[in-house]
């Protein structure tokens, strides 16, 4: 069932560009989607997803800050959005988007790179062994959302391991096991707050 996107917190229209609200999903929350629209991301990571059959949710990718995604955006059948961390989002109606050329060039341009991401994402799927598969996707994810520190590029939102078994289709068992091998390699390291960083080389 469509539900229509409810802000489940706002911040007040001097807070917000465009004067336009922003609204709040918390780390862990499904975000509602629905036809009319497309939400844009102001800030956080929102993780786009579909399921097999069997019920086995398969990642198609990851909204970052200025990244629209929706349904109007997609052909499945089902497809979920969830928050991965605190996001703010902004609430797009398609017939805004259709009468402005402005947007409508913004969304054109969203598309493209989400398309790129994709892409990257399905050529990692083609690795026969989980490790190259696991690598590569944490080099992806490092060059959209790495920060440089000190101790190497720290990826700015924390990924559990079963986000990353089910972005390379593979167990959580086995994304723990290699990651604990790229920790005594010195690939990668653990901050406290569980974010990966990946070593300079």
């Amino acid at each position: 069932m469509l539900l229509t996107p409810q802000p489940i917190d706002l911040l007040s229209q001097e807070e917000s560009p465009e004067n336009r609200r922003l609204h709040l999903y918390h780390r862990g929350e499904n975000i509602p989607l629905d036809e009319g629209g497309v939400w844009q991301v102001y800030r956080g990571l929102v993780q786009v997803s579909t399921a097999h059959a069997s019920g086995e949710e398969v990642i198609l990718g990851w909204a970052t800050p200025a990244t629209f995604f929706g349904l109007w955006l997609t052909r499945l059948e089902f497809y979920e959005a969830k928050a991965l961390s605190d996001v703010y989002l902004r609430w797009f109606p398609l017939q805004e988007i259709e009468n402005s050329p402005f947007l409508t060039q913004t969304v054109s341009d969203s598309v493209t790179r989400r398309l790129r991401q994709t892409e990257a994402i399905l050529a990692i799927a083609g690795y026969r062994r989980v490790e190259d598969r696991l690598t590569r996707l944490l080099s992806l994810l490092d060059a959209d959302l790495g920060q440089v520190t000190e101790a190497g590029s720290r990826l700015q939102v924390r990924f559990t391991h079963q986000n990353l078994a089910n972005a390379i289709g593979t167990t959580r068992v086995t994304v723990t096991r290699l990651l604990g091998k790229l920790q005594r390699s010195g690939c990668i390291q653990i901050d406290r707050d569980r974010h990966i960083i990946i070593q300079n080389s």
